[in-house]
């Protein structure tokens, strides 16, 4: 069982993003892993904006972040990169707050002009972290599912199964890897 944390970086309470993020977390659930959520849109507007790196809010996601095996990052993508609020609590991050971990980026837009956010925009950020282990991504074009607050539908049967292969990619991962000793 692995210690998973899904970060949401959707400004909205009910989005695609966090309707993704919810069903990405039922497969990681149904695996078998052992799973966190992080809703950047409920940490304290202040502590994000002033960077409030001692916030109990801020230690508490952070200390969340570093004791997963692997994290699963979900952002809606405005004007070609992830959200404003998603940024900001990356910053807060310690430097190589993603190093040894597993990552999964999923990102969801209006049309496909987005699609390259991935690589140029997600990417280099879990790089800066210490990231060395990124999961090819997976986007969603909004027209691609409908959603509700308690219901995600796929439009598309192969975005459906792009998404549940990396996410079992991503378990597969996590299951070869050797647990550390404490």
């Amino acid at each position: 069982m692995a210690n998973i944390v899904i970060i949401s970086g959707s400004p909205s309470p009910i989005s695609r993003s966090s309707s993704v993020a919810t069903f990405v977390g039922e497969l990681l659930e149904r695996a078998g892993n052992q799973l966190r959520h992080i809703k950047v849109r409920d940490l304290p507007a202040e502590d994000l904006l002033y960077a409030k790196f001692d916030s109990p809010a801020i230690q508490q996601a952070k200390t969340l972040v570093a004791g997963a095996d692997a994290v699963v990052v979900v952002s809606p993508v405005y004007k070609a990169s992830y959200t404003g609020i998603f940024k900001t609590f990356f910053d807060l991050l310690p430097e190589k707050a993603l190093s040894g971990k597993t990552i999964l980026p999923i990102a969801n837009g209006g049309t496909t002009a987005h699609l390259l956010s991935l690589e140029y925009t997600f990417k280099p950020l879990f790089s800066v972290l210490g990231a060395t282990d990124i999961v090819d991504g997976v986007f969603i074009i909004d027209s691609q599912v409908q959603y509700s607050e308690t219901e995600l539908t796929f439009l598309s049967d192969e975005v459906e199964q792009r998404l549940r292969a990396n996410v079992q990619e991503l378990v597969s991962r996590l299951n070869k890897q050797p647990k550390a000793s404490i």
